[in-house]
């Protein structure tokens, strides 16, 4: 059975100043999101969900549904702050949907298949999408059903125009996830990289601490875990209107309960992502440099 890829398409972007999901980046037009799907084609995913918002469903199928699904199966789904479990509504003045994890819960009913999940304005690597591929393979031949994270080192994930958000992870000595924390405020000062507390308290972080973005492999069974801890999440935060219900906060506690366990899956390719306006020049020099060293055509889909 090949996997499905879901790809986290609904953000506005805010810090950025636009939809950096359609803003061409590769020598004949292509996006970000172009390659990750090119990518997860060749490493043997099957299927491609979206999650997208409905207000730019329209532009969204003229740049890019109507051309993938000429290569691979394409389907897509909404996420709204309305969409909710039964029995909530979203509180008066909340204008942005639940997070990252919401976001997926959104697939459920499209996803019946081992699944990787991916954000739209990161660059992955081929690399990535193959190693998450055959431990999807393995995991069919032994039977098991565990998930996956792929993970990369916090210094080579940074931006140099602005604080970045990341999963700060720790894993065992075998490998496993031991637990993910959602930490905000990341950025280098001088030679130090740190994050910031709420309480505005600075804390220090390695160069080479793994950290997760948001690349996972999961299994169907992870939408019963969202939805479970979706409602616990609203009934916490009724009438909070900015928290966020993120991937990583699910899969920690799914680790700590003993519920799930998730194998730490580490790549040789490069990772870099579009957060500012200004970080676009660098991702055009480095789609450039793949571009002219081979690892991919000029135009993606010419044929």
């Amino acid at each position: 059975m090949r996997p499905t890829l879901v790809i986290l398409a609904a953000g506005m972007g805010s810090r950025y100043g636009g939809l950096k999901q359609v803003d061409p980046i590769g020598p004949s037009g292509e996006t970000i999101l172009d390659y990750s799907v090119y990518d997860a084609i060749r490493a043997g995913f099957g299927k491609v969900v979206f999650v997208i918002r409905r207000d730019i469903e329209k532009d969204f199928r003229e740049l890019f549904i109507d051309r993938f699904r000429k290569h691979i199966e394409i389907d897509w789904v909404f996420q709204e702050t309305g969409n909710l479990p039964d029995g909530f509504s979203a509180p008066e003045g909340r204008t942005k949907p639940w997070g990252t994890g919401h976001a997926v819960l959104m697939a459920a009913g499209k996803v019946k298949e081992p699944f990787a999940v991916i954000n739209a304005d990161d660059f992955y690597g081929y690399d990535a999408f193959k190693t998450l591929s055959d431990y999807f393979g393995s995991q069919e031949k032994t039977g098991s059903n565990n998930y996956a994270m792929v993970a990369y080192e916090l210094q080579n994930t940074l931006s140099d125009f602005g604080t970045v958000s990341r999963g700060v992870c720790i894993a065992d000595e075998n490998g496993w996830l031991k637990s993910v924390t959602e930490r905000t405020q990341i950025e280098r000062i001088g030679e130090t990289i740190v994050y910031r507390e709420p309480s505005g308290n600075e804390v220090q972080l390695t160069d080479k601490t793994p950290v997760s973005m948001n690349f996972w492999g999961f299994t169907p069974g992870f939408f019963q875990h969202l939805e479970e801890q979706f409602i616990d999440f609203m009934n916490t935060n009724d009438g909070n209107l900015k928290s966020e219900f993120y991937i990583p906060s699910v899969v920690d506690k799914l680790i700590k309960n003993e519920k799930e366990k998730v194998r730490v899956l580490s790549n040789s390719g490069q990772w870099f992502g579009i957060t500012y306006r200004e970080d676009k020049p660098m991702v055009i020099s480095k789609i450039n440099e793949l571009v002219n060293a081979g690892s991919y055509p000029a135009s993606l889909w010419k044929s």
